[in-house]
């Protein structure tokens, strides 16, 4: 028996659509050929989820968001479906947390395992959280940077303000100063060191023929360090024997004479013996004031009148009384 064409249509049509279905669905990510659990949470916001959006285990794909929907006389709380393979194993505790599953901002819900030994079961609402969207995560990240460059502002503000304060015309003028003083500073050790340069440049063999007698000595200072030693040796013999002479005995001796000086000097203060007694009775004195006195007019009477004290006899004639 034959199959007409419409009939061999139909059934194409219907395979097609089949498929179309089950592979919209499959992208989807409902899978008609595997048993699956659907759970529930709750959020206050949601932050762009839509459904299909993946549900994952550690980063690991394991179902899709479902239905999505607000719930009534709950003040716009978001309840959302979570459709996830029999296979795995949800404990009662875990937590489903919105987050972003790539840079673009794309949504996602991550089921954070607990450790309960109760296992949740289909339909039940499961614990929700939420992590902190872009614009969130970017005033958290901005806001304590904000406090610091706003402190960082007062504090270049009041640091103008010092700087005003302190770099007043007067200020100004004498740092200008300061700047010319260390330009001149910096030309005169400019042309110090040009004369310098040149004075080693023409002073250049005179210092090449000090340096060569300055290490000539010391080659002949290391060649006769043996001698060195040897008059450093006598040095020190000496000034051992000068410690071990009669010094010591000569510097008592002085000082015995010293102190006998001193005993005498203080017996001629008191007038004791024929040098106190001159030196301290003033009669003497006075009689050889007297005397020399005495005898400065007879030198004045001799050198007036010679003839009565010298005879002057003539040859020729005779002597006269």
């Amino acid at each position: 028996m034959k199959i007409k064409k419409e009939v061999k249509v139909g059934v194409v049509v219907t395979m097609a659509i089949a498929c179309l279905i089950i592979g919209f669905n499959f992208l989807k990510g409902k899978n008609f050929f595997t048993t699956q659990r659907e759970y529930y949470a709750v959020y206050n916001d949601i932050d762009g989820l839509v459904e299909a959006n993946p549900l994952l285990i550690n980063g690991f794909k394991v179902g899709m968001i479902g239905k999505i929907k607000i719930l009534p006389n709950t003040g716009g709380r978001i309840c959302v479906g979570l459709v996830l393979d029999n296979d795995v194993k949800v404990p009662f505790n875990s937590v489903a947390k919105v987050v972003s599953s790539d840079l673009l901002g794309s949504k996602a819900v991550s089921l954070l395992l607990g450790n309960s030994p109760a296992e949740a079961k289909t339909g039940d609402t499961l614990f929700s959280s939420q992590e902190d969207n872009l614009k969130q995560a970017v005033n958290k990240t901005i806001a304590p940077l904000q406090v610091k460059a706003q402190a960082l502002l007062a504090s270049l503000d009041s640091l103008m303000i010092v700087f005003k304060q302190v770099f007043n015309e007067n200020t100004q003028k004498n740092l200008s100063k300061s700047f010319e003083s260390i330009k001149d500073a910096i030309g005169s050790l400019e042309t110090t060191s040009f004369r310098l340069d040149t004075l080693v440049k023409t002073e250049k063999v005179k210092i090449s023929s000090i340096l060569t007698k300055i290490n000539k000595l010391a080659t002949t200072l290391a060649d006769n360090s043996d001698k060195l030693g040897n008059v450093i040796s006598n040095f020190s013999n000496i000034s051992d024997s000068i410690a071990k002479s009669n010094l010591i005995s000569a510097i008592n001796n002085a000082d015995v004479a010293l102190n006998q000086a001193s005993v005498i000097m203080t017996k001629i203060n008191k007038g004791e013996g024929t040098m106190g007694m001159l030196i301290n009775n003033d009669s003497l004195y006075k009689k050889l004031d007297r005397t020399a006195d005495d005898l400065d007019k007879l030198l004045k009477d001799v050198r007036i009148n010679p003839n009565r004290y010298i005879n002057i006899r003539n040859k020729r004639q005779p002597y006269k009384e």
